[in-house]
Parts: structure tokens; C-alpha cells; sequence
């Protein structure tokens, strides 16, 4: 294909060796686009995250095709495979069990792969659960920054957290229901319970639910209640004078916990000037 090409001179889809990747509904089956259907119906092959996902849009729209399981546990395996086929002529639909491939799902890779190896893709775009909620929770949405699932590893999820507690912009994560009350507890520890947060269960589903208030409220709506459903956090950005403010009654915290650890004042702020690149009379004079 000509890269300069406009894409209104392409031919009738699916193409020969194109990668589609198609987004299916967060949902409501009925979120799925025409377009995305007649590739489903029409390519060579669907490599889906769970063939049984993938059977319940496809027995709705009465699409009949080839599945092939393609996840984060078999993914390494099949992408040479699939591209082998792709260069073969064939045309292959990438699909994840809910939403936009590739976003935090090893559809990144396979992409990522076809690209390495010119292999055309085009994106089927369709709904995604974190723009959904943006847009939802009426938060600032010009500017944002999606973190996806946390880390488990401490440090890293640490870290993370300690990035979104000074992000002026808003964030989005993931989270599953069991993990729900756990992530509202380091988010009040890391940003405060006056953050204000909005929680996005069962997006586009019959028991959809937004809850909307500051970290506080929100996990005291969850703590007694049993949560199921996919988790869509949203959490607003920190202005500058909350940043300074907040930061301080950490730094202080942090100072006041290395004291009691047996550290003199001048060592513990000292230590701190260093982590927080400020200087030391700065952390001294919070004491």
C-alpha cells in the first residue's frame, strides 16, 4: 500500500495480509459497529483473547468464522505464527474479550510485530472503558494520562502512586472488584481522602454505576458492599497550591517517621533533600 495514499482509495475489506484490529463492546453487544461485523464475517481468521468471549458477538450477529485463542499465556507462541499467515495473504482480526485491542493486553505486541514486519494494520475503533468513564465522571479530559492496571510489585506500584499524587493532569486506572477497596485505601494514603475520584462499574451494562465524590466518600460507599463488575477509576489532577501543600504533609510525615527510626534530624533531613531534590533548610524547618 502507498503510504500517501488516502484511506477512502482502499479496497473492500477485509484486505489480503492486513491486520485488523477490531474493537468489540465494553458491554452492551449493541455497541459493536457495521464495519467491525462485516470484518468479523469476512477475514480469514479472528485471533480472540477467549474464543468463548468472542462466540457470544458472533452468535449474536450470526457470524461464522475461524478462532484462534491468542492471550497473554500463549501470545509469545503465536505471534510468529500469525504472522507467517498475515504474510501468506491471509486476513487476521485481532480482538480482546471487551473493548480496544492492545490496551493492556498482548494485542500491543502482536501490533507492534506486524509493523516490524510491513504488514499493514487498520484499527476498527470501537469503545474503550477508559474513555468512556472520562467522560462520564466530568472531570478534565483535554489532557490526561491512563496508567492501566498498577504494578504489583511494591516499589513500582509506589512509585506509580506517588506519581499520581502530584499528577496535575487526570488519571485513569483499571482495577478488578477485589482489588477495588485495597487501591481506594493507597490512593487516600498517597493523594488524601479529599481527592476527588469517580468509580465506573459494569460500564454500558444493565447494572451500570458511576459513584463520584472525594476518595473518602467513595470508599466508605464500598467498604460493607460486595463489588463485582470491571473497575474504571477516575482521578481528578492536583492544582499547584494543593500540590505544595499535600507534599509537605508527606515530606513532614516521612521526616517525622525517620526521627522515631533513630536518625538525627540533620541525617533525616539531609536523606530527604536528596529523595524530594529540594533543599535541606526546606525539609528542617518542616519539623
Amino acid at each position: 500500500m502507498n503510504i500517501n495514499s488516502p484511506f477512502s482509495h482502499r479496497s473492500p475489506e477485509p484486505e489480503n495480509s492486513v491486520l485488523y484490529v477490531v474493537g468489540t463492546p465494553i458491554g452492551n453487544l449493541n455497541d459493536i459497529s457495521h464495519r467491525a461485523i462485516q470484518i468479523l464475517k469476512n477475514v480469514s481468521l479472528i485471533a480472540c483473547e477467549d474464543t468463548r468471549q468472542t462466540k457470544k458477538i458472533m452468535n449474536k450477529f450470526e457470524i461464522s468464522n475461524n478462532l484462534t485463542s491468542f492471550n497473554k499465556n500463549n501470545s509469545f507462541k503465536k505471534i510468529p505464527t500469525l504472522i507467517s499467515e498475515l504474510k501468506e495473504g491471509k486476513s487476521i482480526a485481532l480482538v480482546s474479550d471487551a473493548g480496544m485491542p492492545s490496551i493492556c493486553d498482548p494485542g500491543e505486541d502482536f501490533v507492534r510485530h506486524a509493523k516490524l514486519s510491513k504488514i499493514d494494520v487498520v484499527c476498527i475503533p470501537g469503545p474503550c472503558a477508559a474513555i468512556t468513564a472520562l467522560v462520564a465522571s466530568g472531570m478534565p479530559s483535554s489532557s490526561f494520562i491512563f496508567e492501566g492496571f498498577l504494578p504489583k510489585k511494591k516499589n513500582e506500584r509506589e512509585k506509580i502512586l506517588l506519581e499520581i499524587s502530584n499528577n496535575h493532569k487526570t488519571t485513569i486506572l483499571f482495577e478488578s472488584p477485589h482489588r477495588l477497596k485495597k487501591l481506594l485505601m493507597e490512593l487516600k494514603k498517597y493523594c488524601g481522602g479529599e481527592r476527588e475520584i469517580a468509580v465506573s462499574r459494569e460500564l454500558t451494562k444493565k447494572f451500570e454505576e458511576h459513584t463520584g465524590s472525594n476518595i473518602d466518600k467513595v470508599y466508605d460507599y464500598f467498604e460493607h458492599k460486595e463489588i463485582l463488575g470491571e473497575i474504571t477509576l477516575v482521578i481528578k489532577g492536583i492544582n499547584k497550591k494543593e500540590n505544595l501543600e499535600f507534599n509537605k504533609i508527606i515530606i513532614k510525615k516521612e521526616l517525622y517517621e525517620l526521627i522515631d527510626a533513630g536518625l538525627s534530624l540533620s541525617s533525616a533531613s539531609k536523606y530527604l533533600a536528596k529523595k524530594k531534590n529540594l533543599s535541606k533548610s526546606i525539609i528542617y524547618n518542616l519539623y
